[in-house]
């Protein structure tokens, strides 16, 4: 038996975005139609440990049946090292034999599907005409949020902004040459999503970075920076005037602080989650009602869509012999 190790640079290889937003379409219909078996994630937080280790797992049913399981610490001041805050693997095991298959970079799988679904909810909730985006954080996720947003709208700007201008900056630099739009490095939250009709917010904030003073009727947000009930980059009053839609609705009402925190504060209930992702591609819900709504997406990356990266490059590294195959 031979297991198929992917580097970072091989996955980035294999794993276009357009492809991905496509193969997170049909990971995340499939979730809405109950073929996917998913707990919610394990989270260890030792105390005075400098980050923490997530383990999700996830099965998929019918002839792409297959397990997997994400083991991922996340360590926030990583950027200060010039690494990413996301360190670990995804899995991937045979749905007939439970024989290992795969081990994959999982940094490299999560900076690309979560932009990609992220992509996905834009396509679905956004106003078809919205060109203006706004990216609060200057990280990983903010430069695949760049490619994944261009993939579904025809951007004619974009700026960002980060608590240390400088690493907004180098973004702009670095990718100014990628896209036929300008970028814009700006040192005031405010100043950067004012006017904006697509928002991003990738930071590691524990309280609100985003005010919804500053938010222009239309405006779609993809809130991807927050993964804990205790923390929350939207404010209660975006909240509460937003349509909401998430990955998986289990998933936010026990570990979204954005919903969590607003719900604790009387601000929102459970029915103000209008639906899941799955659940618009399936047409058991619906999205935008009209072009002045303000529409939030609320992701906290489930297992099922590294699993099905993980499944799609497994069948990619085969059929182009790629990776590394180890005999084990």
């Amino acid at each position: 038996m031979k297991i198929l190790v992917l580097t970072a640079p091989e996955v980035e290889e294999l794993l276009s975005m357009k492809d991905c937003i496509e193969v997170m379409a049909a990971a995340l219909a499939a979730l809405a139609r109950n073929e996917v078996v998913l707990p919610l994630r394990s989270v260890l937080r030792p105390a005075n440990a400098k980050g923490l280790m997530a383990m999700m797992p996830a099965y998929r049913r019918g002839e792409e049946n297959a397990f997997g399981l994400k083991a991922i610490c996340v360590f926030p001041e990583n950027s200060r090292l010039g690494k990413d805050a996301h360190q670990g693997f995804v899995m991937l095991f045979s749905g007939q034999t439970g024989e290992p298959l795969a081990l994959m970079n999982a940094s490299a799988i999560t900076a690309i599907r979560t932009a990609a679904v992220s992509a996905l909810a834009t396509r679905l909730l956004s106003r078809e005409d919205a060109a203006d985006l706004a990216i609060i954080g200057a990280g990983v996720q903010a430069r695949t949020h760049l490619s994944a947003i261009s993939c579904v709208r025809r951007l004619k700007r974009a700026r960002v902004v980060s608590k240390n201008y400088e690493h907004a900056r180098q973004l702009a630099t670095e990718m100014k040459d990628r896209f036929p739009f300008p970028i814009e490095p700006l040192q005031s939250v405010e100043q950067t999503v004012r006017g904006a009709d697509l928002i991003v917010t990738a930071t590691t904030s524990q309280e609100p970075v985003l005010k919804r003073e500053w938010l222009a009727p239309g405006t779609h947000i993809n809130a991807i920076g927050t993964y804990s009930p205790t923390a929350r980059e939207i404010d209660g009053a975006t909240m509460a005037a937003a349509r909401i839609y998430v990955d998986r609705r289990e998933s936010a009402l026990n570990e979204a602080g954005d919903y969590v925190i607003a719900a604790k504060d009387g601000l929102i209930g459970p029915e103000k989650i209008r639906g899941e992702i799955g659940e618009l591609l399936i047409g058991e819900k619906s999205g935008r009602t009209s072009p002045h709504e303000i529409t939030v997406f609320k992701s906290l990356g489930l297992a099922i869509e590294d699993v099905a990266s993980a499944q799609y490059l497994f069948t990619k590294a085969q059929s182009q012999s790629r990776g590394t195959w180890i005999d084990f």
